[in-house]
């Protein structure tokens, strides 16, 4: 028979928070394929589990999953951990997900501790709706690309951020989404020192220009206000005649009939009336 892919969440810090399940996965499985092998031997070693490791990471990750998939399709059940948190959140085991649903694998996985929800729990905005963009992207493009778009996000955003990179990352982010947005900033989670800084970006950028960031941060920002973005479209809207309206949806293949809803919907009018204004054109 085939063998199994088992996504094994490890401790985000605190040592107690694995699952008595991951443990007995662990123990059962035939192979552990870990981000950092010399990291997991610790948590191996803490809890006398003796198996089998191979590195699976982020330089490795497509050819070293077609090599597992290869032994899990020969029967080897493999257990697959990152350094901390939840394999393929922000992590190198979404290829080899992939892979074993491409190869019909079957994958399993074990919940556990993850950095992003528990920073959005501990940060006091609202946990209801949410976006996860892990660290921002380092191509200078891409990034920019990112940040704009989140400038409209309405959900709670959750980003990753290095010590390192701090202070830029603030900067970018008190210039695209102001210096009053709420902003929690988490750290040493589930740890003896874990704190939830929750403060505004501009805030923030102060406290860290006068302190040196340290550890690994999970930024929780708040979200634009709902009635801000219905603001602003109706600025937009409202500087375009209704014939304009119609051209900007038009233009981007949207069907007439369809066109027309959009634009009475924006613009809190009736069909009828986006209808007589074509016509007067």
């Amino acid at each position: 028979m085939a063998g199994k892919l088992f996504l094994c969440a490890t401790p985000i810090g605190n040592l107690e928070d694995i699952t008595l399940r991951v443990l007995d996965t662990l123990r059962s499985c035939d192979l552990i394929a870990a981000e950092d092998t010399r990291h997991t031997i610790g948590l191996l070693n803490h809890f006398e589990i003796k198996k089998p490791m191979t590195s699976y990471h982020e330089f490795n990750k497509v050819d070293k999953a077609r090599v597992l998939v290869e032994k899990m399709q020969e029967g080897v059940n493999i257990a697959l951990v990152t350094d901390a948190g939840t394999p393929g959140i922000s992590d190198p085991g979404e290829e080899l997900v992939r892979q074993c649903v491409e190869a019909g694998v079957e994958v399993t996985s074990l919940p556990g501790p993850a950095a992003c929800i528990t920073a959005l729990t501990l940060s006091g905005l609202a946990t209801r709706r949410f976006c996860f963009e892990a660290f921002l992207p380092m191509d200078k493009q891409d990034r920019a690309w990112v940040l704009k778009e989140l400038q409209r996000e309405t959900r709670t955003i959750i980003l990753y951020e290095a010590p390192h990179r701090l202070i830029r990352t603030l900067k970018e982010l008190r210039d695209a989404l102001g210096e009053n947005r709420r902003i929690s900033l988490c750290k040493e989670l589930t740890k003896i020192h874990e704190t939830a800084f929750r403060t505004t970006i501009g805030e923030a950028l102060d406290y860290y220009g006068e302190n040196d960031p340290r550890g690994e941060f999970v930024l929780v920002i708040e979200g634009k206000p709902i009635e801000e973005i219905l603001q602003e479209d109706s600025a937009k809207w409202n500087s375009m005649t209704i014939p304009e309206h119609m051209e900007f949806y038009m233009s981007k293949g949207t069907p007439k009939k369809e066109a027309m809803k959009l634009v009475a919907a924006d613009r809190g009018i009736s069909k009828r009336e986006v209808y007589a204004a074509m016509l007067e054109e």
